[in-house]
């Protein structure tokens, strides 16, 4: 089945070679998932062999679909190949390439872990009622509530598809200056919130209209594309250690400034998560700068200050570094404004100070 030239939405309930060659008209590499399932198919038999490594694998350079993600492609021809070859394979996105970060929200049936598991480095007070809290949807609103977001579930201006299992993939342009990597909810070195997993580098996304046993994942609403990634969520992503390793010296988001870091390793002895917090405050603001009008600075600015208050309440970093990082940060953003930009940190610092922040696992 071709797509029409005014075609702007996925197919649905189309031949997988239809959802693909929409998929690569976006711009998105794709990849033949096993037919009826949500994993790649197996690869050759050369490639199954102990100690083989994608590295280098001729497959690849021979337009072969071994080695899932790493072979995606928006190269029309081969796309043709691989599904007329078997036109019962899915689809799969790569998410790194394609430059999206994908919000996978679960609703399995399973117990709810104690509440300082909910949230990683976010301590949820024993005031905070969490009756009825049973799955993702939770805890992702949860999150959005506590940063005082929008609940991105509830986000009809990006493009959300309903899973078979009930979940939801909430899909997000992060674009190629916010290399995030991919991660479960329930991850030890990063994880955004329990039964939520977050798909991007390294991973890869099931395409809508894709069919399995269970069902079809199905496109909501009326969005098509994927929005822009918020802000609060960039930021959420950064803290939680979403973000890929920046090259020694430098800092892999525009505009923030690479002592964010630094201050916060002289200042508290390595507090990594304290650092991410600040890290991931700043880039708001620093994001500005690309918006000249209508970026919701000041409220960003201000949001910024009294994170870094509650930081500097709780031991993590000094009032003096906590406002020089805030301003230089600032004036990146928006120039030749330093009286202002000042006056918010300082009203800022102030009200953050009121409420020390404590992060967990941290005096």
């Amino acid at each position: 089945m071709a797509l029409s030239p005014g075609h702007t939405g996925p197919p649905v309930r189309s031949a997988p070679l239809a959802v693909a060659r929409w998929c690569a008209a976006q711009g998105w590499p794709v990849h033949p998932l096993a037919p009826g399932a949500k994993t790649p198919p197996g690869n050759c038999e050369v490639c199954r062999s102990p100690g083989h490594t994608p590295t280098g694998c001729r497959c690849l350079g021979e337009g072969r679909w071994c080695h899932g993600h790493l072979a995606a492609t928006t190269d029309a021809d081969l796309i043709t190949d691989w599904w007329s070859a078997n036109p019962r394979f899915g689809v799969g996105i790569a998410c790194g390439p394609a430059g999206l970060t994908v919000i996978d929200v679960d609703a399995h049936t399973t117990p709810v872990p104690d509440r300082e598991h909910l949230l990683p480095g976010i301590v949820i007070g024993a005031h905070v009622d969490l009756s009825g809290l049973a799955d993702g949807f939770s805890t992702l609103a949860l999150l959005a509530a506590l940063r005082g977001a929008p609940d991105p579930a509830e986000d009809r201006g990006t493009l959300r598809v309903r899973t078979p299992s009930g979940g939801m993939h909430i899909w997000y342009a992060s674009g190629p200056h916010l290399p995030f990597r991919s991660s479960t909810g329930s991850g030890r070195t990063r994880a955004l919130a329990w039964q939520v997993d977050v798909r991007a580098g390294g991973g890869y996304i099931v395409a809508p209209g894709t069919t399995i046993p269970a069902g079809v994942y199905t496109a909501l609403g009326t969005a098509r594309r994927p929005a822009p990634l918020p802000d609060w969520l960039a930021g959420e992503l950064m803290r939680t250690n979403h973000l890929h390793a920046p090259v020694p010296g430098q800092y892999a988001a525009p505009g923030v400034p690479p002592r964010a870091h630094q201050a916060v390793v002289s200042a508290g002895g390595g507090l990594s998560a304290a650092s991410r917090v600040v890290e991931g405050a700043l880039a708001e603001v620093a994001g500005c700068a690309a918006v000249p009008e209508g970026a919701g600075f000041t409220e960003k600015l201000n949001r910024a200050a009294y994170t870094a208050g509650g930081l500097v309440a709780g031991g993590y970093l000094s009032e003096q570094e906590a406002e020089r990082l805030l301003l230089d940060t600032a004036l990146r953003a928006r120039p030749r404004q330093e009286q202002r930009c000042t006056t918010i940190i300082r009203s800022g610092l102030a009200a953050g100070a009121r409420r020390p922040l404590h992060l967990q696992g941290r005096p």
